[in-house]
């Protein structure tokens, strides 16, 4: 399974393991993890809550991994996204790419990255000492989509 939404923690080395198990072909692995920070617009964050729209949400995250492998043949992709209520340090999201090669590995992983911060039907709440608000997108994410050729409003959708 190239896509997971859960609750549950995960570990990098395991996931990375499975990942790149079945093929004697992978001359590099790259992976991201995304970590909950406790510091956020100059406030302190205690706790970050995400939401998602279930199928939905899987649904999108397949169609970054697609439009990944279009873009970088014979690279191995894989999306694990926490929900629920999050802490300070906490791992949020792990992209991880594989590859023949480090540059396809790297692209296909900063790619998926940009994708998901944009595309994906993530709903992100903080909880702060002046109370809980909701994160909107940030236009460097945007801007950074649009490094692959991806205008923020005409993502590739699954149909």
């Amino acid at each position: 399974m190239t896509v997971r939404v859960q609750t549950e923690d995960f570990d990098l080395s395991t996931e990375v393991a499975a990942l790149r198990a079945e093929n004697p072909k992978i001359g590099a692995v790259v992976a991201f993890v995304g970590t909950v920070r406790d510091l956020s617009d100059g406030e302190e964050v205690a706790a970050m809550e995400l939401e998602h729209y279930p199928g939905m949400t899987e649904k999108a995250l397949e169609a970054i991994v697609e439009e990944a492998r279009r873009r970088w043949p014979g690279s191995e992709l894989l999306i694990v996204h926490r929900v629920g209520k999050l802490y300070p340090r906490d791992q949020i999201v792990l992209a991880a790419a594989t590859s023949a090669h480090r540059h396809d590995a790297f692209d296909a992983c900063s790619f998926v990255m940009d994708y998901l911060k944009t595309q994906a039907p993530f709903w992100k709440k903080e909880t702060t000492p002046s109370g809980a608000r909701w994160v909107d997108a940030r236009v460097s994410d945007d801007a950074a989509l649009e490094r692959w050729g991806i205008a923020a409003g005409n993502a590739v959708r699954d149909e």
